[in-house]
This record gives structure tokens, sequence and C-alpha cells, in this order.
């Protein structure tokens, strides 16, 4: 009998090297962007070895283990969410943070991510013959809305749209019928249009002006230059750096970095860091890797032996690929401006600790694929 029952020939050793891959140039970007900063590096490089342990530790965790305590999950998560808006700590007008006794300061919503994954993969595993009942979906739909409107009243909307993404993709993986997407569909696109409208005047009273200001800047630069110049200097950071980039830690005057053009350049816009930096070889590297990752999840999904474990490594996949696509396309102008960690790259322990637990578990999901027999 092997060890825990598990052949460790399935052990997805590579995704590990790439995950170990991108948090190296997470640290190189962080201590250029920083300005050689120790303890931010320090408390990046603590955070990546707590990380790994803990993926280490929850891929040897039979992952329905943890998904027959989704209900203590979900309750955890909205707990930590009301306890932010409680007694939370702010940075401007947002209140995001917590600060645990030992532990310091943490962003519960990094967390509630890996959380509803595995609630949501519970659920709809659990009702997978029922899940285009209307009460199924009705009840989801709800039990969804709950800590979605927790962390959209921060305000954080950026990590609500994100969520939002995640369990829908989840949803949508749980193979419910077309009638209810092309339904979903049709209310979603023409309200998204008519609120990016309304915005213009001043209609939406539930949307803070500043985010406001950060799409319609998206759409007018112009006339919102002030909410705008952020991206338009990323967007010169990583033109500057062309094909192989300026060198890590580099002291040019002309330097975006160095000319204080950029706000939270080592979370939000650590992307531009690396064009500025790594060229256009580095940002194509980080991609790759970026890539390879979501690739590797969804293959492992298409293996996992049931279909909670399957929603498993989509919703990882999604959140994983969407938010890195996510920062990528605020540090171009592509989104608008919102607040995203790049994953395993942007500084914050709480984001990487967030995609190491649940790279984790995904791991386990593939220890415990399909085989021939089972078909």
């Amino acid at each position: 009998m092997l060890l825990f029952d598990y052949n460790f020939r399935r052990y997805n050793i590579r995704m590990v090297l790439y995950m170990v891959a991108l948090s190296v140039i997470g640290i190189l970007a962080i201590w250029s962007a920083t300005n050689q900063s120790e303890s931010a590096v320090k408390k990046q490089i603590m955070g990546i070895a707590i990380g790994l342990f803990l993926a280490a530790v929850l891929s040897l965790i039979d992952y329905h283990k943890l998904l027959s305590m989704s209900t203590m999950i979900y309750l955890a998560c909205v707990v930590m969410l009301v306890a932010v808006l409680l007694m939370g700590t702010s940075r401007g007008i947002a209140t995001r943070w917590i600060v645990l006794p030992v532990i310091g300061q943490i962003q519960p919503a990094e967390f509630v991510k890996i959380g509803l994954i595995m609630f949501f993969a519970w659920y709809f595993g659990k009702y997978e013959e029922r899940k285009n009942q209307p009460s199924v979906l009705g009840i989801g739909a709800l039990l969804f809305a709950v800590p979605a409107f927790l962390i959209f009243k921060q305000p954080n909307l950026s990590t609500t749209l994100v969520v939002t993404v995640i369990i829908a993709s989840v949803v949508f993986a749980s193979g419910v019928s077309y009638k209810w997407v092309l339904g979903v569909l049709a209310v979603v696109i023409p309200a998204t249009g008519l609120i990016i409208y309304l915005l213009r005047y001043d209609m939406i009273p539930f949307i803070e002006q500043y985010q406001a200001n950060r799409i319609l800047a998206w759409i007018d630069p112009e006339q919102y230059a002030e909410a705008y110049y952020q991206q338009e200097n990323s967007i010169m950071a990583i033109g500057s750096g062309r094909l192989w980039g300026k060198g890590l830690s580099n002291t040019e005057i002309a330097s975006v970095k160095n000319g204080n053009f950029l706000i939270e350049e080592q979370t939000d816009f650590i992307f531009a860091i690396v064009g500025e930096e790594m060229g256009f070889v580095g940002a194509l590297v980080v991609m790759g890797l970026l890539l390879v990752i979501v690739i590797e999840c969804l293959i492992m999904a298409s293996r996992a032996r049931d279909l909670s474990g399957r929603l498993i490594c989509v919703g990882m996949a999604t959140l994983f690929g969407f938010q890195s696509f996510a920062n990528i396309a605020v540090a171009t102008a592509i989104f608008p401006n919102t607040g995203l960690p790049l994953p395993l790259i942007s500084s914050g322990v709480s984001s990487l600790l967030s995609i190491y637990i649940g790279m984790g578990v995904v791991l386990n999901v593939g220890l415990q694929r399909k085989t021939r027999e089972d078909y």
C-alpha cells in the first residue's frame, strides 16, 4: 500500500516548479519596486515559505475531507467579512484588513475566494442531479450574494467582480443548462452597458466616485486624465523596457519607477516593473508561466474523479487566469484601473498564501485523478 494511498507518480511537480519560478520573479520585482527594501522582500520570502508548506500539506489531505467541512468554511468566510466591516483597519476610504493575534494583518477577501470555490464545488457536487432546478440555483445565488455584498461594502468592487467571475465559471462547469446561462447573459450584458452609461451622469448611487472615475477614464482618458495617469505611465514603463529591459533596480532618471510616476508599483502595477526592467522577454516569461499554470489546472479538472474535484480545479484556474489577465490588462489600459494583485508576483502575503492554499487542494485533486479502471 502506498503512503496515503496515493500514487505519487501522479503528483504534478511541474505546477509546483511553475509556482516557485513565478514567486522568485516576484521577489526580484518587489526588490526593485520597493527600492531594495529588505523588510518587503523578507516578508514576501516568508510568505512563499509558509505558502509552499501549506500547499504541500494540503496536497496530501483528501479534498473530500475538506469538502465535508464546506458549511463551516462558508460560515468562516462570512464571519471574517463581517469582522472586516465591524473592526477592520482602513487605507483611505477602503476597509479591507483585520489584525489577528500572532498572525498580524490579513485581507480576508483573498481567503474568501478559496473558501467560496470549495463551498460551491461541494454544493454543486451534492446537488449534481438537481443542479438545473430553480430552487437549487436560487439558494446558490442567495448563498453567493451574502459574501459578495460584504466584499462590495468594504468597498472592494474589483474583488467582488473576481469572485463573481469565479463562481460563474464553477456554475458553468457544473453542467448547468445553457438556457440558464443564456438567460443570465441576456440580463447582465445590457445591464452592464446601462450602468456604464448612467455613470456619466452620476446616477449609480452604489458605486463610489473614485470607482466611477476609473471606469470613465478607461472610456474617455482625455476627459478624466487625472484618473488615467497611472495607466498611461504604466504603458510608458512597459514600452520603455523594449526587448531585454533596463535591468533590475536600475537607477535611470528616466525610469518611471524612480520618477514616482506610479503608486503601489509593488502590488497593482507590478507588471509595469516587470516590463520596464525585464523587457518584453521577461514579460513574456511571466505571462507564459501564468498560462501554463492555468492549463495544468484545466488538465487536472478534466481528469478529476468527480464533479466536485473538477469544479475546484476550474475555480482555481479561473481565479489564477482571470486575476492575472485583469492585473496585466490594467497595467496596459485594456481594463479600468482596479486594485487586483498579480498572483504570486505582487507583494502581499494574504494573496500569496491564498493562492498556495488553493493550489495545494488542486494538487490533491490531481493525485486522485481518474485511471483507466475508472472508465
